[in-house]
């Protein structure tokens, strides 16, 4: 079946990812974009727009506060654009677009993110709030393990062979965080790290539960509920929000990790850029922002409860004790989980058919496949090999396609730099590649199934990602739907199996037909008619191993 941004497919548990407004609003708004604008009421002769992304959760409380304008002591005024996103897709993007393109201010859940980045100018100033990390379940799991009386150690809880609904690592802070925890609280070194893997391995063997369905086990008092790691503040919005809910947090004898909310400034403006900036972090940190933060059940800096927080709400009204993390040993535990995957070999096929000039926002539809791809290479790990075609019509004498870069792992050699750095080259030139007279989709596909067999990795899972936002537009000679599905299943081998991710770019894309392919082939079709899913439509396409 076809997917949109937040994949909900029985297939395969959905990540934890969803981003409510992304790439394109980005580009639309520019990392800090400046303009004269006519009065606008108020005593603002002008505004200065601050582009402002904040992680999902606080979207309501940073729009809520940034509302209005911000009049300045010149009689200018700053006004925000708040977009939310994923901190994971704003770390992508801090690595590869261009400065106009990236926010003025960034409040990630988690300090654990800007951490990831080096050579990217952030500075922090102060917090909208914080959150620790708990374990989530029913309350007739608590009452049953004895937990409601004591609290058992992260150690204790990860491996006590209770189902554990593990968020996606890539992800999710919460989750890294949990298991972080987990190897403090044992001490850390080897023996730590191997709790760490089983734990997760025990997960993966178990009955598939995204963090969504834990959660719902919990609510629903259900005896068998799994653990899920959580921040508290999901906790409390799940339980204010629904009616008889049996969810609780269970908060480990060792203290919990803490989600800190980081108001961090992205970049270096000057003159009257930086009061704009100014005013807007100042709106983000003041007494009101503490106080709305306390209304949505995150707790302040300081860890003071939110008021409604009780057994109602399912959260303590009690401070928890803080467990500390090095950030340095969290992305050690993160390299180590990535390996306990099985790499990807993808080569990547995008369409340069001239409906790809299509207006999307301040862009086209091949700037934004252009900046979406790019960001999405910059996190995914070495050990991925990834190739880049792109298609449309007679491209290369009667063949619809060409091949720009050939598959390789992205830390490997590609004649005097590595297969990332050519990838990246390669994808700033897709606009300029534009090309008219059709789309040679079936053609295409095939001839990129066949060319990922050939470079067959039996220690991978091989795949092949196409991108289009149309149709096949071919000539007579071209292969039709059904003869292309013929010849896949004609050739299908299932000691080398190649599958075929499609991704369905707009409203005129032909979702139904890369259903088909994907069906055949049992990969996986996704739709990103609003423009704004593409990022988390392709890196999920990029992580797909089911």
């Amino acid at each position: 079946m076809g997917r949109h941004a937040d994949p909900t497919s029985s297939r395969r548990p959905a990540p934890v990812v969803l981003i409510a407004a992304g790439i394109a609003a980005l580009l639309v708004a520019g990392g800090l974009a400046w303009w004269l604008a006519g009065s606008g009421g108020g005593g603002c002769e002008t505004r200065q727009t601050v582009a402002v992304t904040v992680t999902p959760e606080l979207e309501q409380v940073a729009t809520g506060l940034l509302a209005e304008p911000i009049e300045l002591d010149d009689g200018t005024c700053a006004v925000a654009d708040v977009v939310a996103q994923q901190p994971l897709q704003t770390v992508g993007d801090l690595g590869a677009l261009d400065a106009d393109a990236l926010p003025a201010v960034w409040v990630p859940d988690s300090s654990l993110w800007p951490a990831r980045l080096s050579g990217v100018p952030l500075e922090a100033d102060g917090s909208m709030g914080s959150s620790p990390v708990v374990l989530a379940t029913s309350a007739a799991v608590a009452d049953a393990l004895g937990w409601t009386e004591t609290a058992p150690g992260w150690g204790e809880a990860l491996t006590s062979g209770r189902p554990l609904a593990v968020p996606d690592l890539a992800t999710s802070a919460e989750g890294l965080a949990a298991l972080a925890a987990v190897r403090s609280a044992l001490g850390g070194g080897p023996e730590a790290d191997n709790a760490v893997v089983q734990a997760v391995l025990a997960a993966q063997r178990g009955p598939s539960l995204s963090s969504a369905d834990g959660l719902r086990a919990g609510s629903e008092g259900g005896e068998d509920a799994p653990l899920v790691p959580v921040s508290e503040q999901e906790v409390f919005a799940n339980n204010r929000d629904a009616e008889d809910s049996s969810l609780v947090a269970v908060y480990p004898a060792e203290g919990s990790p803490v989600l800190d909310y980081p108001v961090l400034r992205v970049g270096s403006p000057s003159g009257d850029r930086t009061a704009a900036v100014d005013a807007v972090v100042g709106a983000l940190t003041s007494e009101a922002a503490r106080a709305a933060a306390l209304e949505a059940g995150f707790r302040g800096a300081d860890g003071a409860a939110p008021a409604d927080a009780g057994e109602a709400t399912g959260i303590s009204a009690d401070t928890p004790a803080t467990l500390e993390l090095d950030p340095a040993a969290v992305q050690s535990l993160v390299e180590q989980l990535s390996a306990l995957a099985a790499p990807s070999r993808i080569l990547t096929v995008f369409d340069v058919s001239t409906s790809m000039e299509a207006s999307v926002g301040n862009g086209t539809r091949a700037t934004l496949a252009r900046d979406a791809a790019r960001a999405t290479l910059t996190l995914v790990p070495d050990d991925f090999a990834l190739g880049l075609w792109v298609f449309a019509y007679r491209l290369e004498g009667d063949r619809d396609w060409a091949e720009l870069v050939p598959t390789r792992e992205l830390a490997a050699d590609a004649d005097g730099t590595t297969q990332r750095a050519a990838l990246d080259e390669q994808l700033l030139t897709i606009p300029d590649r534009l090309t008219p007279g059709g789309t040679g989709l079936y053609d295409t596909t095939l001839a990129a199934v066949r060319a990922a067999r050939q470079d067959y990795d039996p220690s991978a899972v091989n795949s092949v990602l196409v991108v289009t936002d149309g149709t096949n537009e071919d000539d007579a000679a071209g292969l039709t739907l059904d003869g292309l599905l013929a010849s896949l299943g004609e050739e299908a081998d299932p000691e080398r199996p190649v599958k075929v991710i499609g991704v369905a770019l707009g409203p005129d894309a032909d979702l139904a037909s890369l259903e088909r392919i994907a069906e055949a082939t049992g990969g996986a079709a996704y739709s990103a008619v609003d423009p704004a899913d593409l990022q988390t439509v392709l890196f999920d396409a990029l992580r797909q191993r089911r």
